[in-house]
């Protein structure tokens, strides 16, 4: 990537020419023409076209002729083999986890509950649960249910989280990556401490799985969530992934039991008997449009490199941050998100008062972004389908809304 100062347009068509990356935003499909500027890849990554291609074979060839039969194993594997072999495959290009660790299943909020619950019932002595209060609502929300139904206090934390672990803590849980400021948290650390102080902990990746390096084997973590919609490109409402640390598994009690949790679910069995192995955090059917559109996702992340993913996230970030110095702070806006991109994920959070009047005019000059409450405009920068002059004249028009 060059480097630039990124103060003028030149700049970012020289970004643009050496971008090693470029030729990935062929491989989505064009948005329309009213659009300068998608800046909200961080909610609801841009379609890839292969991604079309494989839902006409699955409606014309796997579902059209095989029927049923796309259920059972065939030469290249079935429908029920998916939720593992694709979790295997978002595992290896993404999560630094080794095989049989993450399954394909249910979504974010259902597979948190199912990961809270899990990890609790493995520290039965111990009543606290920790979390931030800036965690995204789905987080707090299942946490305030659990807590409700089970008796457990909650310790809402408002500083410092690895001073926070206390030794009466049974499960941590936490965001990567930060919903609304951008701010990476050091997930070693956090999980080092809550190991030392006997907790388990639970980790939210829907902000951060295909934008940045996560390396789940290696930080010791126990359990992690994540969404697939979003950098990963798998479209509205696709299905959610769970990641249950090997040292767990074989002795998991998830609350959710369906018959493809069971261990030979097609025996039809009275009682309940969990399946071995990752398979043992399933419930039910697995969506397979949804998983099919994963597996595009992550075979493209997986074919640039995260790391060069990550490169080009930094190199985009850098430009905003240098362009909001220069042209949106003397307009009074502030900044919502860390300057040291060590610390910084793949959006950047600028702050104004009017921020949701601004937000829709922004959106009506063909500039998405999103707003987030009170003040926040999210500027997400999805890197494969980004381009370094579209992202430099969305914050240009931002100047120009600014202005009034």
């Amino acid at each position: 990537m060059v480097a630039a100062t990124y103060f003028d347009r030149s700049a970012a068509e020289a970004a643009d020419a050496a971008d090693p990356l470029a030729a990935f935003r062929d491989r989505f499909l064009p948005h329309g023409d009213d659009v300068v500027a998608y800046l909200d890849g961080n909610s609801l990554g841009r379609p890839i076209r292969a991604v079309r291609d494989a839902w006409l074979d699955l409606v014309d060839h796997q579902w059209g002729q095989r029927l049923i039969r796309s259920w059972a194993a065939g030469p290249s594997g079935g429908w029920m083999d998916l939720p593992e072999t694709v979790g295997n495959e978002l595992g290896a290009a993404m999560l630094g986890a080794a095989g049989g660790q993450t399954i394909i299943a249910d979504s974010t909020t259902i597979n948190l509950y199912k990961a809270m619950r899990a990890a609790l019932a493995l520290r039965p002595d111990r009543r606290v649960i920790l979390i931030d209060r800036d965690n995204f609502p789905t987080d707090r929300f299942v946490v305030e249910s659990i807590a409700r139904e089970f008796n457990y206090e909650i310790r809402w934390v408002a500083g410092d989280f690895v001073e926070s672990i206390a030794d009466d803590v049974a499960v941590v849980t936490a965001s990567h990556v930060a919903y609304h400021s951008g701010y990476i948290a050091d997930v070693a650390a956090i999980t080092a401490r809550a190991h030392e102080a006997g907790a388990l902990v639970v980790w939210d990746l829907c902000h951060s799985v295909g934008a940045i390096p996560i390396q789940l084997d290696a930080w010791d973590v126990d359990f992690a969530v994540g969404c697939t919609y979003k950098f990963i490109g798998g479209g509205p409402g696709a299905p959610a992934f769970i990641y249950a640390a090997a040292r767990h598994l074989g002795q998991l009690r998830q609350p959710l039991w369906g018959w493809l949790g069971r261990r030979d679910p097609f025996e039809m069995e009275q009682n309940y008997i969990p399946a071995g192995g990752i398979r043992s955090m399933m419930s039910g059917t697995p969506t397979i449009p949804g998983i099919l559109a994963v597996r595009e996702g992550v075979r493209l992340i997986g074919e640039a490199g995260i790391d060069a993913v990550r490169a080009k996230s930094v190199a985009l970030t850098e430009m905003v941050l240098t362009m909001y110095d220069a042209v949106l702070a003397p307009l009074g806006f502030e900044l919502g998100s860390p300057r040291d991109p060590a610390r910084r994920g793949a959006h950047v959070t600028i702050r104004r008062a009017d921020a949701r009047e601004l937000t829709a005019e922004i959106i009506a000059r063909g500039v998405i972004p999103d707003f987030r409450t009170p003040d926040g405009i999210r500027l997400g920068l999805s890197p494969l389908p980004a381009s370094f002059t579209e992202v430099w004249d969305a914050v240009e028009i931002i100047r120009q809304v600014a202005v009034g």
